[in-house]
């Protein structure tokens, strides 16, 4: 690997932007001010505008369409949601089990979506695998995560083990003894997504400001570098890029993400690999390692987040040569028919968490401010079901969406979440928590028994990780 810096597949791959809408100056009024213009905030204003036309919107972006973690992600549309365990604690199983298939049919619902809008963003669904391959201690990794599934509610046909011969149809790891088949899980081409969404927006008169950072958000109002925009109801729609909103960065926290992609691999090299339904994938790894086949025959390759002290995000989008190299080695560890395969991009950004890992959609309607976010990763299905919620809680719609558990209305934002504790603390949490995930998985790389070590692990874990509960 040399030290040039590659560039995010996703920019490179999509049909090119004009020039950059203009910026928001002087004062106006709207009815609703969405900030930020990645997925949540366009898919808010979309069903905003689908179910209400009369509304005045305008979308508020910092940089450009798709700036952030909505334009940088692996492009997984997932049926399940991450820390769906907290929201669903206390339901019936009947209560979970509607809940789980609200997820599932949140898939059908985006691809649906964008057939009906006419944007070609390269949805598929082709399911996502969760092999236990690399170690033998992952298949029991796996079987658990299995049952986990069906706990939470997930329907037992959407989400069932395959075998090694079974696995094996579908992908061929390396040593894979096994896997969960999760039906529910599509791929899509995210930036294309949002560059398709943000036209059919301006088409139906939504205004996106583009280069319009907030420097305030208040109630009724927000405030940029160059204008200021009164509204009955303002959204945050930052995730993992509040900074400079002090009110949501003490309760989202930004976390790392990298991905590289290989190049356009040969038919010699899918033989090898398989894939030919193209599902998304990842191992048991909890350092988390996820990828999928893309619709020009490049793998899109993902691991090992990390949390930076401060909380800091990654405005930019490289990623360095060591980044690369890691995801590669392990790419190839996965499948070793691509030991030469040149890595041709290479991109990072930030996801947002929130306090005890609880995704939200928030209104509180005395002061007309609203947020949805805390996706944990799992943010490209998630935005378009929570923007769904918000707009339903908008218009004061009683719906099954507003009564989901993600659903917090008449709240003000900052009281329902919690905030995260001051650094250093949170820092440390998070790098211990990474330590002991890293020795669990050297010791299972060595194929030794984690019977002694695991109860180690598991208090250590359980001893940082209640700082953030």
């Amino acid at each position: 690997m040399n030290d040039a810096p590659l560039n995010n597949f996703w920019a490179d791959s999509a049909p090119g932007e004009a020039g950059p809408r203009p910026a928001l100056t002087g004062h106006h009024e709207a009815d609703v001010a969405i900030i930020g213009a990645g997925l949540t905030g366009l898919w808010t204003a979309y069903y905003l505008k689908t179910l209400s036309p009369d509304l005045v919107i305008r979308v508020l972006e910092a940089e450009r369409v798709g700036h952030g973690a909505s334009g940088r992600n692996g492009g997984w549309v997932i049926g399940s949601l991450a820390g769906l365990s907290r929201l669903v604690d206390g339901l019936s199983r009947d209560e979970r089990r509607a809940c789980c298939r609200m997820l599932a049919d949140n898939v059908e619902a985006i691809g649906a979506t964008l057939a009906r809008e006419g944007i070609e963003a390269e949805f598929h669904k082709g399911g996502a695998i969760y092999a236990a391959a690399r170690y033998p201690g992952q298949e029991a990794i796996q079987r658990a995560y299995l049952e986990h599934l069906h706990a939470l509610g997930h329907a037992e046909e959407a989400c069932y083990w395959l075998d090694a011969a079974e696995l094996a149809e579908r992908a061929h790891f390396r040593n894979a003894r096994g896997g969960v088949f999760q039906r529910d899980c599509a791929t899509v081409h995210p930036l294309k997504l949002l560059r398709g969404l943000a036209g059919r927006l301006e088409a139906m008169g939504v205004t996106i400001h583009e280069q319009s950072r907030v420097r305030s958000r208040h109630p009724r109002g927000v405030t940029t570098e160059s204008g200021h925009l009164r509204a009955e109801v303002t959204v945050s729609a930052t995730e993992g890029y509040c900074a400079g909103l002090a009110e949501m960065q003490r309760y989202v926290l930004p976390v790392q993400s990298q991905v590289i992609a290989t190049e356009p691999l040969s038919a010699s090299h899918w033989a090898e690999i398989g894939m030919d339904g193209r599902p998304a994938f990842a191992d048991a790894s909890r350092l988390v390692n996820y990828g999928h086949r893309t619709a020009d025959d490049r793998l899109v390759f993902g691991a090992r987040g990390n949390y930076r002290l401060g909380g800091r995000p990654t405005w930019g989008q490289a990623i360095p040569a060591s980044a690369v190299t890691l995801r590669r080695d392990l790419l190839v560890d996965l499948f070793p028919a691509l030991e030469g395969v040149k890595i041709t991009h290479g991109w990072g950004g930030s996801l947002g968490l929130s306090r005890r890992f609880r995704p939200h959609a928030l209104l509180d309607r005395a002061s007309g401010l609203a947020t949805a976010g805390g996706y944990a990763g799992e943010g490209v299905a998630a935005s378009h079901l929570f923007a769904r919620t918000l707009a339903d809680m908008i218009l004061e719609r009683d719906t099954d969406l507003t009564r989901m558990p993600w659903a917090m209305g008449d709240t003000r934002p900052s009281h329902g979440l919690r905030r995260w504790e001051p650094e250093p603390f949170r820092w440390l949490a998070a790098r211990l928590i990474s330590l002991s995930y890293a020795g669990e998985e050297a010791l299972m790389r060595r194929e030794r028994s984690l019977g002694i070590v695991r109860p180690a692990l598991a208090r250590l874990n359980d001893a940082f990780a209640s700082i953030i509960e």
